[in-house]
Order: C-alpha cells, then sequence, then structure tokens
C-alpha cells in the first residue's frame, strides 16, 4: 500500500537517511534522487501502528527481524571467521536484540522521524520499545528496497565492531543475570532473589525502580533503572562485577 507523501516529510526523510552515513554510491544517489520507492518504504517504517492502522511499520519490522539475523550472521562469520557455532550464537544474540536496537535507534535519532499516534506519544513506557520496532523496520526497508544486505552490512557494521569487541571483552557484563545465575549454582547457593521497589512515579525516570539482590539473605547489591528489568540488569551487572574482581 502506497501513501502519498509531502514535500516537507520527503525532505526530512532523505535528510535522515543521508544522517546515516552508509558508505554506498548507489544509496547515496537513490536518496539524493528523491526516489518515490524509498521514500514511501522508509515512510511506511517510520509510521507506527497508532497513527495508521494500515500502513505502519509491522510489516517491515516482521521482515526487519529475519534481516537482522542473517546480517549479523554474515558480520561474524567475516570478522570472527575460527569463533566456534556456540560463540557465534552467544554473540549474534547481543547483535540483534531488542536493547540493541534501541540503542542503534537513539543513536541515529530515530525517535525524531518517527510519525506516532497522540496515545503512543504520551506512552513513555514504549518509547524504547517504539525505538527498537521502528529501527529494526528501517533494517527491513533497506533490504527490501536493495535485495541485498550489502547496504545493510555497510551501515550496520559499524556499529558491530565496537559492539561485538566490548561483548567479547567482558560478555558477563551483558548476560549479568545469567552468569550470577551459574555462579551460584557452582558455589552452591540458591538463586539470587531480585526485589523491586517503586521509588518514583515519574514514567522514564532512570531511578524510577531500584533492584536489590540478595543471596543466601544476605544483601549483595542494589541499582536503579527506569523498569523493573532495567533494574534487576543494572543491579547483577553491579554484582558481578564485583565478583570478577575477587
Amino acid at each position: 500500500m502506497n501513501q502519498i507523501v509531502n514535500e516537507r516529510r520527503t525532505e526530512q526523510i532523505i535528510k535522515f537517511l543521508n544522517s546515516l552515513d552508509i558508505k554506498s554510491r548507489r544509496f547515496i544517489e537513490i536518496v539524493n534522487r528523491k526516489d518515490k520507492f524509498i521514500i514511501n518504504i522508509v515512510n511506511e517504517a517510520l509510521t507506527h501502528s497508532s497513527e495508521n492502522k494500515i500502513f505502519n511499520y509491522e510489516k517491515l519490522e516482521f521482515f526487519g527481524d529475519a534481516v537482522l539475523r542473517l546480517s549479523a550472521s554474515d558480520f561474524i562469520d567475516r570478522t570472527y571467521s575460527n569463533m566456534s557455532v556456540g560463540k557465534r550464537s552467544e554473540l549474534r544474540s547481543q547483535l540483534v536484540s531488542d536493547e540493541w536496537l534501541t540503542e542503534l535507534g537513539k543513536k541515529i535519532f530515530i525517535e525524531k522521524v518517527i510519525i506516532k499516534g497522540s496515545k503512543a506519544i504520551g506512552d513513555e513506557n514504549a518509547k524504547d520499545t517504539i525505538i527498537a520496532e521502528t529501527s529494526e523496520a528501517l533494517i527491513g526497508a533497506i533490504y527490501k528496497f536493495f535485495n541485498s544486505i550489502q547496504e545493510v552490512n555497510l551501515w550496520l557494521d559499524n556499529f558491530w565492531k565496537k559492539d561485538a569487541e566490548l561483548f567479547l571483552k567482558a560478555p558477563y557484563k551483558f548476560n549479568a543475570k545469567s552468569a550470577l545465575q551459574e555462579w551460584c549454582q557452582s558455589k552452591g547457593f540458591d538463586l539470587p532473589i531480585y526485589k523491586i521497589y517503586e521509588v518514583s512515579k515519574n514514567h522514564g525516570d532512570p531511578k524510577r525502580f531500584s533492584c536489590e539482590i540478595y543471596i543466601d539473605g544476605s544483601k549483595e547489591a542494589y541499582s536503579f533503572g527506569q523498569s523493573h528489568k532495567k533494574a534487576e540488569k543494572n543491579a547483577a551487572i553491579i554484582l558481578i562485577e564485583k565478583i570478577f574482581k575477587k
């Protein structure tokens, strides 16, 4: 389904696509000649379902999920050719995670070009989810236009090179809760207990929730987060870093 994209929106999309700095001559040429197909498909990727129930990012997000996994697998194969299959799977799970997509979206300032309905605009709890899903839809849109992962790789490789190295240096930081659970089991302790407290009513507050971690009845660490999940993860990271430094 096509939509008429007005001149102002077209210019906004072109400016956004150029800001991605994809080192592809054909990508740059196509964007700068204001190709209607790429403008339309990117506009679709950047339209939330709260704005339009029919013309929105959902189909491209579904498509982008497969493209992202393929592109990440290709990156790992090219960059870490001697890595075991198990390690490849572990690394890929980080490079295609919702958290990684959210961070990608924030780095490219995708929220500024997302069209959202009034309900979504005021929903701080859904903000990160929308950023992640729309970023995935954008990946699907770029692949679909070129019918190739070349442009996707030229774009995402720059992020993955840094993020993969960070993960491989300290994988426990990215899987802190799992690493903490494994450590407890190796020491014969009961599984860690996470206690969550709401300390702020403000949606989006990075310290809205606090989390305390107890092991064998003793409080070992605490931290904050804007959601239950983030508070737990932040506390687990603090504790697992303390354990690994011993």
